[in-house]
C-alpha cells in the first residue's frame, strides 16, 4: 500500500535541500508561506546570488518582514549544503549577534519531537554541531572546523576565515543614521575587519533597512561598483508604487500611515520605503547647471566681475574650500573649486594659479585660525611670483554662526548658483559634500556648505 503522505514529505525534503526558499516553508511553514510572494523573491535571489559568480549581494527590507529570519535560515542552508563553508555573520551588537548565532546553531540541532514534522536533521541529516564545540558565537560542524563565527563593531574575528559575510542591520535609530561618525566606523569595521576575514572567491551579503545614503549598504554599493565587481541590489519598499502593501498581513496600510504619523515622513521613508533619512533631511533639495557660460555673439564672457571666496582649513582635518565664479545678471555661475585636505605649502600655490588663471578682480579669505597668514601668502605669490596685480586679495573675521550662516542662506543657493553640468566628476569631493550636507545631525565636514554660503554673502555685497 503507498502511503501518499510519506510520499508528500519527501517531496518536501527533497525540494528544501535543493531550494532555499522551500527549506524555509519547510522549516517554518506558517511564516513563509506560497502566498507571500516577496519571500519567495527574497529566497530565490539569494540562492541564485549563492550559485553564482557574483560578489555581493545587498538587501534592503522593511523591517518585520523576516530579513533577519531569512538571513539565519540562509545559514543554515549554505551549512547543509556545503559543510566546508565558513559563515561570519556581524550584528548591530554583541546581543544582537549572539541572538542571530543562536537561532542558526538552535536551527540545525533542532531535536524532533513529533514524527510528522520536518527538522533540519531530515533534509541534512550528515550536518551536526561538533559536540563540545557550540558556544555561542563560534563553533563547528562535525567534520569541520570553526563554521560559523558571530561578531558586532564591538566583537572580534581574529583567527577566523569566511567564505561567506551576512551583515545583518547595523543602525538601530534615526539617531545614528544622522551621525556621519558612527556611519564612518561602521565602515571602517567592514572593511578593516570583516573584508580582511574574506576568503579569496567569498562572498558577501548585507542585509538591512535602508537608513542613509552614507550607510554600510550605500557605501559598498558605490565601492564595489567602482572596483567592478559583481554587485546585485534587491530593495522592497512596504508599500509598492501602485498602493498596495508589500504584505498587508506583515503591515497593513492602516498601521503604515499610522507609523508614518508618528515617526515623522523622513524616518518612516527610511525605515519602510527604502529612502535614505538624509536625502529627506538634506539641506540643499537641488542644485542648478548651465552647460554653456553666458557669452556674447562673438563668444567673449558677459560676466560684470570675477570672484573669490576661500574658507582656509581651521584643523588638520578640515578643509581649504576656495571657489571661483563669475557673475552675469546677479546670478553667480561657478568656475573653479578647490577642495582639498592638502597642506599650505601646496595649496598656497594652487590658489594663486587659479585666481591668476581665471583673472579674479577680487578673493575674499576668512582670517580664522590661520587665514591671514594664508591671504598674505596669496597676495604674495601673485604679485612676486605671478607678476599680477590684478586680484584684491582681503582677509576678514568670520564672526558669525557658522551653521546658522549656512542654513540662512541655503535657499539664496539653490536658485542662484549655477554649477557646470559635469562638477560632479570635476570636484567630486565638493559635490559628495554639498549633496549630503544635513538639515539637523551630525555632519562630518562643513567646509563645502560654508565657502558656498561665502559665495552668498559676497554677492550681498555686490548687491545681487
Amino acid at each position: 500500500m503507498v502511503d501518499l503522505e510519506v510520499i508528500k514529505r519527501g517531496a518536501k525534503i527533497e525540494l528544501a535541500r535543493r531550494e532555499f526558499f522551500y527549506f524555509c516553508q519547510a522549516m517554518a511553514p506558517d511564516f513563509y508561506r506560497s502566498d507571500r510572494q516577496y519571500l519567495i523573491e527574497l529566497g530565490n535571489e539569494m540562492q541564485d546570488f549563492y550559485q553564482s559568480d557574483d560578489d555581493i549581494l545587498i538587501v534592503n527590507e522593511p523591517p518585520r518582514h523576516g530579513k533577519s529570519r531569512t538571513a539565519s535560515m540562509f545559514a543554515q542552508w549554505v551549512l547543509g549544503k556545503n559543510g566546508n563553508e565558513k559563515v561570519m555573520t556581524g550584528s548591530y551588537n554583541e546581543t544582537l549577534s549572539t541572538t542571530f548565532s543562536k537561532a542558526v546553531r538552535d536551527g540545525i540541532g533542532t531535536a524532533k519531537a513529533d514524527e510528522n514534522m520536518i527538522v533540519y536533521s531530515d533534509i541534512f541529516p550528515h550536518t551536526r554541531i561538533k559536540r563540545g564545540d557550540g558556544a555561542m558565537n563560534l563553533w563547528s560542524l562535525e567534520g569541520g572546523y570553526n563554521n560559523y563565527l558571530a561578531t558586532s563593531p564591538t566583537g572580534t574575528a581574529t583567527g577566523f576565515g569566511a567564505t561567506l559575510l551576512i551583515i545583518d542591520d547595523l543602525i538601530k535609530s534615526a539617531l545614528e543614521a544622522n551621525n556621519a561618525e558612527v556611519l564612518q566606523k561602521h565602515w571602517e569595521w567592514f572593511t578593516n575587519t570583516m573584508l580582511s576575514r574574506l576568503e579569496e572567491g567569498g562572498k558577501i551579503i548585507i542585509i538591512m533597512t535602508r537608513w542613509a545614503s552614507g550607510d554600510l549598504a550605500g557605501r559598498a554599493l558605490e565601492h564595489f561598483a567602482a572596483e567592478k565587481k559583481k554587485v546585485r541590489h534587491l530593495s522592497m519598499k512596504a508599500l509598492q508604487d501602485d498602493g498596495t502593501m508589500l504584505c498587508a498581513e506583515v503591515l497593513s496600510r492602516e498601521s503604515y500611515d499610522m507609523k508614518v504619523r508618528a515617526m515623522g515622513e523622513d524616518i518612516a521613508s527610511a525605515n519602510y520605503q527604502q529612502i535614505p533619512i538624509d536625502i529627506k533631511g538634506k539641506l540643499y533639495s537641488s542644485f542648478k547647471t548651465y552647460e554653456q557660460l553666458p557669452a556674447d555673439a562673438q563668444g567673449s564672457p558677459l560676466f560684470t566681475g570675477i570672484y573669490s571666496y576661500c574658507d582656509s582649513a581651521d584643523q588638520g582635518d578640515d578643509y581649504l574650500c576656495n571657489i571661483i565664479w563669475g557673475v552675469y545678471q546677479r546670478e553667480a555661475y561657478v568656475l573653479d573649486v578647490i577642495y582639498t585636505k592638502q597642506p599650505m605649502e601646496i595649496t598656497e600655490p594652487a590658489v594663486a594659479q587659479a585666481l591668476f588663471t581665471l583673472q579674479v578682480n577680487k578673493e575674499r579669505i576668512e582670517s580664522n585660525n590661520g587665514g591671514r597668514a594664508f591671504a598674505r601668502n596669496i597676495k604674495r605669490i601673485l604679485e612676486q611670483e605671478l607678476n599680477s596685480n590684478r586680484t584684491d586679495v582681503s582677509w576678514f573675521h568670520q564672526s558669525k554662526n557658522k551653521v546658522a550662516r549656512i542654513n540662512s542662506n541655503a535657499t539664496w543657493v539653490m536658485q542662484h548658483v549655477y554649477y557646470p553640468t559635469n562638477w560632479r566628476d570635476r570636484w567630486p569631493d565638493y559635490y559628495k559634500a554639498m549633496t549630503s550636507y544635513q538639515r539637523e545631525g551630525k555632519n562630518a565636514h562643513d567646509d563645502a556648505p560654508d565657502a558656498t554660503t561665502g559665495v552668498a554673502e559676497t554677492m550681498y555685497l555686490l548687491g545681487g
